[in-house]
This record gives C-alpha cells, structure tokens and sequence, in this order.
C-alpha cells in the first residue's frame, strides 16, 4: 500500500472546506468565549468562515461585536445539551440543540468540520448516529496533543476517551488512524509509534497489549510507520514517538493527569516567585525565560480532542476552556480541513481489517513454526 492510495486520497473538494461548523452553547462560558474565541481565530485565518449554532438573537449581538458578521452564518437552534445530560437522553431529546445542528451542518456538507465545547459522551453518541463510523473502525478514538520534545512540539495520544475498552484489533486501528492524523495535523512524513504499557519488556501487559504488540509491528511496513514497542507513562513527552497508542480509560487518566500536573507547575513557580522582595525581582528579570515556559506548559495551546474514525471530522473543545482555548481547538479544525482530512483518514482505516487478518495470520504461521 502506496501513501498515494492511504493519506493522499482524493478530496472530496466541495467549497466548504474552508467553513467551520460551530456549536455556541456547549461550554461552560456560555455563548461569549466561543464567539470571543471565534474571532480571535478569524484574526489569523482570514480566508476562514463558520457557521454559527444556537439561539440567533444572541448570537447575533456577540457577533457584531466583534466585528465577524460578515464572516460568520447564524443557524437558529434553540436547545443546548447540559455537561448532566446522559448521551442516551440527547440522543432522543437532542434534535433541536446546537450540538445536533453543528454535526448536520457537516453532514450535509455546509461545513468541513464540527467544533463543540460540549458534553462529551453526547457529542459522541450524536457524532455516530448522524455522521457514523468510517468503514473498518469498531470503537471511534479521541486523539489529543500532548507536549514534548519533538521539533513539532506535541505528540499525538489516542484514545483520550472515546471509550474505556480497547481489543488489539481495536489498538491497531488506532495505530493507523494516529499515524494519518500525525501526517496531517502535524507534517511528520512516517510517524514513530508507540504502544503504551507498565513497562517496555515484551513479555510484561494484559494480553490483548501483547496480540496488539504485535499486530502493530507487521502492520508498520504497509501502514508506513515505523513502530517503536512499547513504551511507558515517562516516554509521554519524549522525542522518541510521535503517536501514543492506548486505551480510552488509560489515556483519559494520562491526559488529565498531565494537565493538573501542568497547572500545579505553574502555580508553584508563581508562588516561589512572589514570596519575597528578591524572588520578585529574580522574576522580572526572568520574566521572558517564564513567559516561555508558560507558553510551552499551557493546556489551553493544546486544546481540542479530535473524533477519530467517524464519515467525517468533529473536533472536541474542552468545556472550560477560554478564547485562547476555543480560538487553539478552531485552528486545529480549521487546518485538518484544509488538509481534505476526512477523505484521508477514511481512506487510511479503510485498510485496516485487512491489516488486522494479514497480521494476525503471520502471527498464527509464527506460531505454528515454534
């Protein structure tokens, strides 16, 4: 298999590859930091549009605001999906929220991709129900940005939490599906792929990380990865991987683990730094070092989980995330769909059942010699 049949697929090259599609109501903001965020967006990707989703008057007034109306489109929804709502309950009450307008706009093709800083399982659910899974995927992936020290400066880590479990058919796909985002999102040519475990030792994990071990590393030729065993919660933001394979509860651990972690950091250097008349002043002439690494450290620049493995690309924003974070998870979006991302993606996993058998025979041969 040939990149040119895998991550260069045809796009679909319909016009609205340069429009977002924009859930207003799903943050715990309120309407005002996505619109604030949309607009700071706007101010860099000037050939960017959106479609906007909830209730218009609203949204009309924020939007004039600040000075977008002539970029952005208003889709009246009236109802919003609560962060208490269960996915089940949205599923059958939803059809008038913003969240279920935002992912129709890019099932109808109005726009390219679906931005929410909504409930999380309910934009899931939806995101199946109405735009379903690409072909050759069981269980759709979150995958998120991770700092490290690559040139890039993030690895990809998928699953952030889509769903709890993960079989090593599952966790291949997923190799596959992180090496096209990391193609796309991140121009790194042929992805290093690791498998996350207790520890790097072949014989240590349950069974399915072993099958998964090496179901992963026949498929690194075909696949076109290079697949570097396993690793460990310490390789996380280390520059010897670009993608991090897991399962949607062990990466969702890692994930907000590493976020508190980056928070406490930042709030401990603060307070040594404000504690005498000295340390203030060791801080202001230290004050370009500290803006660095508050920058490098930020959670907010990372912002916006990516559904893997669904028809079509939605993008998942934090709930509490500012307009720094909202505009983070819009760029994002909005360079995946200038990319042709979708068609890609769906084009990669596609090949991922036949990896799997052709695996998983080899494997069974191996074992038949032994």
């Amino acid at each position: 298999m040939t990149q040119a049949q895998t991550d260069a697929a045809p796009q679909s090259g319909h016009a609205a590859s340069n429009v977002l599609s924009v859930d207003a109501m799903g943050g715990d903001q309120g309407p005002a930091i996505v619109v604030a965020g949309l607009a700071k967006f706007m101010g860099k990707a000037t050939e960017a549009r959106a479609v906007l989703h909830g209730p218009k008057k609203e949204l009309k007034r924020l939007v004039e605001k600040h000075k977008i109306a002539d970029r952005v489109a208003i889709s009246n929804a009236t109802d919003v999906v609560e962060m208490t709502d269960k996915p089940s309950q949205a599923l059958r009450h939803g059809k008038k929220t913003s969240m279920w307008s935002a992912i129709e706009a890019v099932r109808n093709g109005e726009a390219a991709v679906c931005v929410s800083c909504g409930n999380t399982g309910a934009l899931m659910a939806m995101s199946m129900l109405r735009l379903r899974k690409a072909e050759g995927v069981n269980r759709p992936a979150i995958a998120c940005l991770w700092p490290s020290r690559n040139p890039a400066g993030f690895n990809v880590m998928l699953d952030a939490g889509a769903d709890i479990r993960a079989d090593q058919d599952d966790l291949l796909t997923y190799a596959l599906m992180g090496a096209s985002y990391a193609r796309n999102g991140l121009d790194i040519e042929r992805p290093r792929i690791g498998l996350l475990n207790v520890g790097t030792e072949e014989h240590k994990g349950r069974a399915e990380l072993k099958v998964a071990h090496e179901l992963i590393a026949d498929a690194a030729e075909k696949g076109e990865f290079d697949y570097v065993g396993f690793i460990e919660g310490g390789d996380l933001p280390s520059d010897k991987i670009d993608v991090i394979v897991t399962d949607g509860f062990t990466g969702n651990v890692a994930l907000k683990t590493g976020e508190g972690t980056a928070t406490l950091i930042a709030e401990l250097l603060r307070a040594a730094f404000m504690k005498t008349p000295l340390s203030v002043v060791a801080a202001v002439l230290a004050r370009g070092s500290l803006k660095r690494l508050r920058k490098r450290i930020d959670p907010r620049r990372v912002n916006g989980g990516v559904f893997l493995g669904l028809n079509q690309t939605v993008i998942k924003s934090h709930g509490s995330a500012d307009e720094t974070g909202v505009a983070a998870a819009l760029h994002l979006a909005y360079r995946l769909a200038q990319s042709g991302f979708s068609d890609k993606l769906a084009a990669r996993v596609a090949s991922a059942a036949s990896l799997a058998q052709d695996a998983g025979q080899e494997i069974e041969t191996d074992d038949l010699d032994t």
